[in-house]
């Protein structure tokens, strides 16, 4: 597909299994968020660009390398991003958070906004939006607008688990997007919930429901 990674990387294939048996318990599954979040991230950043310069070692100087280029935003959607960004910012401390609160009206699945809280230089930086579940799309969409209405050009996906209906609506709304996910699933159901997915993302989170 256009614009879409997939990770095939082994720990990500066994730790995405673990996720969606239903026996998994809230406290391991908020661990295997974070955990895959830092994983994905560090394939996402593969081709970052870096500069070289020299460090000195206790015995010599040392050529080595400094991430260069754009700085990283990470945008979770409220409320189930916030575990995918936990285990990113472990990863990349120096990257600048917002934040954005959509829901989903369970009758119509349309995205409503109730919150956006956005770094001040977010149009200089590298956005990656953050959702466990890419279902309709809907969302994903929305909080790309925000980040477009707020001069943001550099924007990334990740997402654990997709579905085509939503990859597809990203790209119908923002081609330039890329999207970076550890699976694709079969569809939607009639509740627009990824089949055969792993129920709802949020309440398996923080043990609501």
């Amino acid at each position: 597909m256009r614009r879409v990674h997939v990770f095939d990387h082994p720990l990500i294939l066994h730790k995405v299994t673990i996720l969606r048996d239903r026996r998994t318990g809230h406290k391991e599954f908020r661990e295997l968020v974070e955990e895959l979040a830092m994983l994905m991230a560090y394939e996402a950043t593969r081709t970052h660009p870096v500069r070289q310069l020299e460090v000195e070692t206790p015995l010599a100087v040392a050529k080595g390398y400094t991430i260069a280029g754009q700085e990283l935003a990470l945008v979770p959607i409220l409320r189930a991003g916030l575990a995918m960004e936990a285990g990113i910012s472990r990863l990349i401390p120096t990257a600048h958070v917002g934040h954005v609160g959509i829901f989903r009206d369970p009758a119509t699945l349309q995205p409503h906004r109730y919150y956006a809280k956005l770094p001040q230089d977010i149009a200089e930086r590298t956005a990656l939006v953050l959702d466990p579940m890419l279902a309709t799309g809907g969302s994903t969409v929305a909080c790309v607008d925000i980040l477009k209405a707020a001069g943001c050009r550099s924007i990334k996906v990740m997402a654990i688990i997709s579905a085509p209906e939503g990859i597809q609506r990203v790209h119908d709304a923002h081609p330039d997007v890329e999207i970076f996910t550890a699976a694709v699933d079969d569809y939607l159901n009639d509740h627009g919930y990824i089949v055969p997915g792993l129920g709802d993302a949020g309440d398996r989170l923080y043990g609501t429901r």
